[in-house]
């Protein structure tokens, strides 16, 4: 991440998505323009009763990816705001821990919208989840 930066909202303290995921512990391993790589703990209280992670919130992980992904493409998150128009996850295996590695790609940028894949990977570097978002950016100024 650039020193000039502040890392999303969600990985600072005080946040009720990223304090259950425990984000303000995650290591930038990669950051650069519309690509982001992040070396992360699966916590317990987010495992089902097999001790995998919890389907539901996978989701809530494949879009803290997508949004800090499109955020290395501005200079300052004051100018605009992200939103999710969907979301498409593909569970190709159980996700087991401890950590794993989660990477976001942009595929397109268009005018208002952009495509991010966001992949998880085990430490062996096995493919676990792959997901497609929709995001939307929105000047703040207009809206």
């Amino acid at each position: 991440m650039s020193s000039d930066r502040q890392p999303p909202i969600f990985m600072r303290p005080g946040h009720c998505a990223g304090d259950l995921l425990e984000a303000p512990d995650w290591k930038v391993i990669r950051e650069e323009e519309g690509f982001i790589d992040l070396d992360v703990h699966v916590p317990t209280q987010v495992l089902n009763p097999r001790q995998q992670l919890f389907g539901g919130f996978t989701g809530t992980y494949v879009d803290m990816v997508a949004l800090y992904t499109i955020r290395t493409l501005f200079p300052a998150r004051e100018d605009y705001w992200i939103t999710t128009i969907n979301m498409r996850i593909d569970y190709l295996d159980p996700v087991l821990g401890p950590r794993v590695r989660l990477q976001g790609e942009l595929i397109n940028k268009g005018r208002s919208t952009s495509l991010v894949a966001v992949t998880f990977f085990d430490e062996a570097g096995n493919k676990l989840v792959y997901a497609m978002v929709t995001l939307r950016v929105i000047d703040r100024q207009q809206a």
